[in-house]
Parts: structure tokens; C-alpha cells; sequence
């Protein structure tokens, strides 16, 4: 894995494990060789698990829509900085330039991340790793709320499965290390399968 892909707060929240967190997912990643894909922000999680890395020795990359940029958030000291028009641009390659996600705390918007891959990845469209980093039961409701999904079969297991999760960084990427994708079926599988057998 070269590259991880992290979608975290523009705030640093109420507590500052969540901070913490975000450190130590950095040191992580630099003493694997991984470098950091993020939104490009110089707040809240956002920059400091960018600052840390650097800090570091390792590499960040930044994908920021123009909009946010010349709002003055963008991080003006990574690796690289790629300036896109929206945010439908910037989350499409934040996915290309990354083996695989990872969603600290944050709000609407790591949210609205964190399930756009997960749904890319239960119809077959990337076959990465996706986690979530559970900063001191940060997102045991999420996790909750998945388990409802399937006891209602909204959601299959096997797609639940697809969102790995961890207290803590060095756990969460032990188990990025032996993820191997595979793929479930789905309807749109489905259906693409009775049009491609003969």
C-alpha cells in the first residue's frame, strides 16, 4: 500500500484524543511508507494529521476545490496540492490517487466520504480497503447503525463487512494489511452478469 486516503474533521472536536488520534495515524503511516492523500486543509484534523506527517518526513497530498482555497484553508506546505473545480472533482481523485480509506472523526461531510466509497465498493467499482478509526467510541453509533441495517436487510453482511474497524491506527492498518477484495453480489451484479453470460 503506497498511499491511504484519510477523511477527518475541518474541526478538531471537543476532545483532544481526537487530535491524538490523528498524530498517531500519521506516525503510522510514515513508518509504513504511506503516503497521506487528504482534502487539502490547513484546519482542524484535517491539518494536523497533514503538519504531522510532514513533520515527519513523509508525504501529503492535497485535493481542494478553488472555492475552499481562496476561502484561505488550503494547506500552503505539502508534498503536492491539486486545485479542482468541485467537490465531485476532488473526491474522484483523492479515490484514484489512494489504496484504500480511512475516516477519523468528523462530520457531514467524512460522512458523505466515508459512505461514497463504501458504495462504490459494495456495487464493484474499487476493490480497497475502507476503515473506520474509532477515536474512543467516536463512531460506535455508526457501527451500531450498520448492524440495524442488516438485521432490517437493508444491508448484506458481506457489504457491512466491507467497513473495517479499529480503536487505533496500528490495528486498523494490521487489518488493512490482510484485507483481500472480493467480490459479492449486488443487483447491478447481477444484472450485469445476465447480459455479459451468453
Amino acid at each position: 500500500m503506497k498511499s491511504l486516503c484519510v477523511y477527518c474533521g475541518s474541526s478538531s472536536g471537543a476532545s483532544p484524543v481526537y487530535a491524538e488520534a490523528a498524530r498517531a495515524l500519521a506516525g503510522e503511516m510514515v513508518a509504513g511508507h504511506i503516503a497521506l492523500v487528504y482534502g487539502g486543509g490547513n484546519v482542524g484534523l484535517m491539518g494536523i494529521i497533514a503538519d504531522e506527517v510532514l513533520r515527519l518526513g513523509g508525504e501529503a497530498t492535497g485535493v481542494i476545490p478553488q472555492a475552499l482555497l481562496d476561502k484561505e484553508v488550503g494547506h500552503g506546505g505539502l508534498t503536492r496540492l491539486h486545485v479542482v473545480k468541485d467537490m465531485h472533482e476532488r473526491k474522484a481523485m483523492m479515490a484514484e490517487l489512494s489504496d484504500g480509506f480511512i475516516a477519523l472523526p468528523g462530520g457531514i461531510g467524512t460522512l458523505e466520504e466515508l459512505f461514497e466509497v463504501l458504495t462504490w465498493s459494495q456495487l464493484g467499482f474499487h476493490d480497497k480497503p475502507i476503515g473506520l478509526l474509532n477515536v474512543d467510541g467516536f463512531h460506535d453509533g455508526l457501527i451500531q447503525f450498520i448492524r440495524h441495517l442488516v438485521t432490517q436487510r437493508f444491508l448484506k453482511p458481506e457489504h457491512a463487512s466491507l467497513m473495517m474497524h479499529a480503536p487505533d491506527a496500528a490495528a486498523l492498518l494490521e487489518r488493512f494489511k490482510s484485507f483481500k477484495p472480493s467480490r459479492h453480489g449486488k443487483w447491478l451484479d447481477q444484472a450485469t452478469a445476465k447480459t455479459l453470460v451468453p
